[in-house]
């Protein structure tokens, strides 16, 4: 017997599809299935396999399994827990789940996402709250004219000085 490159467990995981589909299955696949024994056999159990489910038929349902169904569900609906507080929870549960306030449904949805947003903002509000505001730096350019601007205007300054104590 040959050694091939390839283990049964790598194998194992490929034996469906050769089962189901043999052209799609790589040509190391098929040759290590055609040299080994152990692979062989659990290729041979999956067929028996797949041979007993495609004999196997699906039972037909009772004709009256609906009707017991209904029937049971109006019974769990009509029997009373025991206790108080479960009797007030089993009472809103069937309100909200059998009752005809099933437009109450999508309305909890949308409180509860109106909260969650809600909450969501006010927690990044405050977060944000504390953090330090970062002044934006200036670019270059922005600074160098505001350095000269202010330049100019000491010049002026110093000039409008000049002129007053030379006109005294």
């Amino acid at each position: 017997m040959k050694q091939t490159n390839m283990n049964c467990t790598m194998v194992d995981e490929k034996l469906a599809d050769l089962l189901l589909d043999p052209h799609a299955v790589p040509a190391k696949v098929q040759a290590h299935v055609a040299e080994c024994g152990d692979c062989q056999a659990e290729l041979r159990k999956l067929q028996a396999t797949m041979q007993l489910l495609d004999t196997w038929e699906t039972p037909e349902p009772s004709p009256y399994f609906l009707t017991r169904l209904g029937a049971r569900m109006r019974e769990e609906r009509q029997a009373a827990p025991a206790g108080w507080l479960a009797r007030g929870v089993a009472r809103i549960r069937a309100s909200i789940a059998y009752g005809p306030g099933l437009h109450v449904r999508p309305l909890a949805a949308m409180a509860l996402t109106a909260v969650l947003l809600l909450g969501g903002g006010t927690y990044l509000g405050v977060t944000d709250w504390m953090q330090p505001v970062q002044p934006t730096p200036l670019a270059a350019t922005v600074n160098d004219l505001q350095v000269l601007d202010s330049n100019a205007q000491v010049l002026d300054q110093m000039e409008s000085l000049s002129s007053n104590q030379s006109g005294d």
